[in-house]
C-alpha cells in the first residue's frame, strides 16, 4: 500500500518513527515532510496530503500534529478526502469500516509510538463495510451534504 504521511514541527517525530516502522512492514511511504522542530504551519502540511491522495499518489495519508485537531481539519477542507482523528484502535476502525477514512490523524502530544502504531494497523487492516455506510460517505463528499 501508498501510504502518505505529513506532520508540523510538533508531530515530524511521531511521524519519522510511523514512516521507518511503515517502511520495514513493507508499505511504500511518501514523506511530505516536515523534517524537524523548526516551526510550520500545519495547514500547509494538511493540504499537500489531502492534494497527494487527490491525485492517486497514495492510497492512505496519516497526518500528526501536536492534538491531531488542526491537521485533520486542515485535510478535511479538500472534498476528496476523509481523515479521522482518533485516540485509540476502534475508533481507527470504525473510521475505516463506517466512514471509508483515507487519512488518519494523530496527536503526537497525546499519543505515545505504541498506541499510534495500534490505531495505524486498525486503520490500515479494516475495510470500509459499504452497504448501508454508503450513501452516508456519499454525502460527505457532496457540495451542501444534501
Amino acid at each position: 500500500m501508498i501510504i502518505a504521511l505529513a506532520a508540523d514541527h510538533a508531530g515530524f517525530a511521531l511521524k519519522d518513527q510511523l514512516r521507518d516502522w511503515l517502511h520495514e512492514a513493507g508499505h511504500e511511504v511518501v514523506d511530505l515532510g516536515t523534517n524537524g522542530p523548526d516551526r510550520v504551519d500545519y495547514p500547509r502540511f494538511g493540504s499537500l496530503l489531502a492534494e497527494t491522495l487527490a491525485a492517486g499518489r497514495a492510497e492512505r495519508g496519516i497526518a500528526v500534529c501536536g492534538s491531531g485537531i488542526g491537521i485533520s481539519i486542515a485535510v478535511n477542507r479538500n472534498p476528496a478526502c476523509r481523515c479521522a482523528l482518533v485516540n485509540e484502535p476502534l475508533s481507527a476502525a470504525l473510521a475505516r469500516e463506517h466512514n471509508d477514512a483515507d487519512v488518519l490523524a494523530l496527536g503526537a502530544r497525546l499519543t505515545g509510538i505504541d498506541l499510534a502504531k495500534a490505531c495505524v494497523t486498525a486503520f490500515l487492516d479494516t475495510p470500509f463495510a459499504g452497504g448501508r455506510h454508503q450513501s452516508r460517505v456519499d454525502l460527505l463528499s457532496a457540495t451542501h451534504g444534501e
